[in-house]
């Protein structure tokens, strides 16, 4: 089973840079995509970007294409997700997901196991 360990997260104010990791404890990372979700409060969770298993397809939210930056170290067993230019609306707790079918999905409930979360709060 994938245990998926998040860190990173914060608060910050807009146009500030964050970067977050999500760890696999069972160094499988490797055979799954990595999918990154938001949900703010009241809304529903929301596709942010997913990579895939070599790490060669990317697929992004219109929201934060050409802002955040999706990429892993397999070698680490490892997803990161680099936030740039932020703002407050992308205030959330940020969530990383992986599949074992490898797909670039932007449908949360194709992904099979999940990270704890982390808070994002970008001030004015």
């Amino acid at each position: 089973q994938v245990q998926l360990v998040e860190s990173g997260g914060g608060l910050v104010q807009a146009g500030d840079s964050l970067r977050h990791s999500c760890a696999d404890s069972g160094r499988t990372l490797r055979t799954y995509s990595v999918g990154w979700f938001r949900q703010a409060p009241g809304k529903d969770r929301e596709f942010v970007a997913a990579i895939s298993r070599s790490g060669g397809s990317t697929n992004y939210a219109d929201s934060v294409k050409g802002r955040f930056t999706i990429s892993r170290d397999n070698a680490k067993s490892t997803g990161l997700l680099r936030m740039d230019s932020l703002k407050p609306e992308d205030t959330a707790v940020y969530y990383c997901a992986v599949d074992r079918l490898g797909r670039l999905s932007s449908d949360w409930y194709l992904y099979t196991y999940w990270g704890q979360g982390t808070q994002v709060t970008v001030s004015s």
